[in-house]
């Protein structure tokens, strides 16, 4: 097979044994008695992908929910859940789900009313995309235990410690719809997840693995309703779980500090535009009195803390708290950002954990609800450009779990044919591949798990007309609608065909 980028001249040898790479070496030169050769025909071969932001489970549940994402008013996520309810109800004791609905820029208001009308005494409850509110009916409230609400939009506090309602279903479907979604990532060349569900996650996944769960490794995060079991247990972030194949691993503990975009409750140091009061800058859902406190333990107990931070001033403060506190780990989704703050990521050695997807679907929404600051809004090149080690997720279901979006959005700040948005902000395709990677660069290497990806086409080349100049080299300024050709290679790239994978030496997904 080819080397990824012409590390090794002409077609090179990997020899896999044990789930580990040996050896890399030109093309007949590796000999191994007794072992399996498999011809890759010329096929590109890379380190496999990860998603560095998920929750698998409601992932695995939004794959068979009721599609709102391309709703464009509440009239029109009315009309969806009346034509579902037409093809038949949802089962006895269970509410019609839908997901993905941004009803930021609706020109119309949600309301449980609108829902009653065409769904009755049959409970639905309709998630938001960026999984902060939710909007019921008068039978979904009862459904998800509450007495009585004055719109049926619940937003943040209101919704967010009732949001597993959605999620109810028997574990052992449950966790067949989860098999069934890491399945489909592995045949898009994910290897890996941080899995970020909010859950007793740890118990979750050992139960998967005992039941035979093979399809991808897992970083299992922890909230803080389990942190005391993890650190009873002794469990460090990277502790191997036994039992599991060396595929499950303890990951991060996730704090959630500030609200989203979409919802005007991203903790910002500028209000909103048009709010007052004294959430006009945005919630604060986890003050520093109680963050700092939080992350000084969990690091103490060798966890490192994911912290999510989206409006200026909280991921100020949770810089701050990093600082504070000595902790190691990432700020996730980073999306308004002080540019004071951007040189602090690398010195701080934390990890700018983003989304670029987020950025494709946001634009709109930051444009209205950041205006004048959008300059720093999913800043990607300028944290690229100040040191900090970026990795991509998709916060799925927020985003598809398919890294080859990410990859994408990063390298190309526009998607469906829109000029780049901000383009100054985009990154070089080889950072966004290493930054998919997990840190394993961007070719096979000796002594590194052999967790695999085999391509059918070259993505530095596929992708070549759409990565741009990386951060600097954007072109003509933010906004403006019309494909100037600059995202061609990247929406190449979302449809890149995956050949094979391989997870510790083992096809999860293979094609020839």
């Amino acid at each position: 097979m080819p080397t990824f980028d012409g590390a090794v001249d002409g077609l090179v040898d990997v020899l896999v044994r044990d789930g580990v790479v040996v050896a890399v070496a030109g093309g007949g030169r590796l000999g191994a008695d007794g072992a399996e050769r498999v011809d890759l025909g010329g096929r590109t071969l890379m380190p496999g992908l990860w998603d560095a932001h998920v929750h698998l489970t409601q992932w695995a549940l939004v794959r068979r929910r009721l599609d709102l994402s391309g709703a464009r008013s509440a009239a029109e996520a009315v009309a969806l859940v009346r034509d579902r309810l037409a093809e038949g109800l949802p089962e006895p004791g269970t509410a019609l789900v839908g997901y993905g609905f941004r009803d930021a820029l609706w020109p119309d208001v949600p309301t449980a009313d609108l829902l009653d009308a065409v769904a009755g005494e049959v409970p639905v409850v309709l998630v938001s995309g960026d999984l902060h509110c939710a909007w019921l009916n008068t039978a979904g409230l009862r459904f998800a235990g509450v007495a009585e609400h004055p719109t049926g939009v619940l937003r943040e506090a209101e919704w967010l410690p009732l949001a597993a309602v959605v999620d109810r279903a028997p574990d052992h479907l449950a966790d067949a719809w989860v098999a069934d979604a890491a399945a489909a990532a592995a045949a898009r060349g994910v290897v890996g997840v941080v899995d970020l569900e909010i859950t007793d996650n740890l118990t979750a996944w050992r139960r998967r693995f005992a039941a035979g769960f093979a399809a991808l490794r897992v970083r299992a995060g922890v909230w803080t309703p389990w942190l005391n079991d993890v650190l009873a247990e002794g469990l460090r972030s990277g502790a191997v779980l036994p039992g599991t194949g060396g595929l499950l691993e303890q990951g991060p503990f996730k704090v959630v500090t500030d609200g989203s975009l979409n919802t005007r409750t991203a903790y910002c140091h500028d209000p909103y535009p048009g709010l007052t009061g004294p959430e006009a800058h945005g919630i604060l859902s986890v003050p520093p009195a109680e963050l700092v406190p939080l992350m000084a333990r969990a690091h103490a107990g060798g966890l490192r803390c994911a912290i999510h931070a989206i409006g200026d001033h909280a991921n100020t403060l949770a810089l701050d708290a990093f600082a504070a506190t000595g902790a190691r780990g990432s700020v996730e989704h980073a999306q308004l950002l002080d540019p004071a703050d951007l040189a602090r990521f690398a010195q701080l050695g934390v990890v700018a954990s983003v989304q670029p997807e987020h950025a494709m679907d946001d634009r709109d929404v930051a444009d209205r609800h950041w205006a004048g600051r959008t300059d720093h809004a999913f800043a990607f090149g300028a944290l690229d450009d100040a040191g900090a080690v970026l990795a991509l997720g998709s916060d799925a279901p927020v985003a598809p779990l398919d890294p080859w979006f990410a990859i994408a959005a990063a390298i190309s700040r526009s998607r469906d044919g829109r000029a780049p948005w901000h383009p100054e902000q985009r990154i070089g395709l080889r950072t966004a591949l290493a930054a998919s990677t997990d840190g394993r660069g961007l070719v096979p290497t000796a002594g590194a798990p052999a967790d695999l990806v085999v391509l059918d086409a070259d993505p530095l080349v596929l992708g070549a007309d759409g990565a741009g100049a990386g951060a600097g080299g954007g072109g003509a300024g933010a906004g403006g609608e019309g494909a100037d050709g600059a995202d061609a290679g990247a929406e190449a790239l979302r449809s890149i065909p995956v050949a094979g994978t391989l997870l510790a030496g083992r096809w999860t997904h293979r094609t020839f």
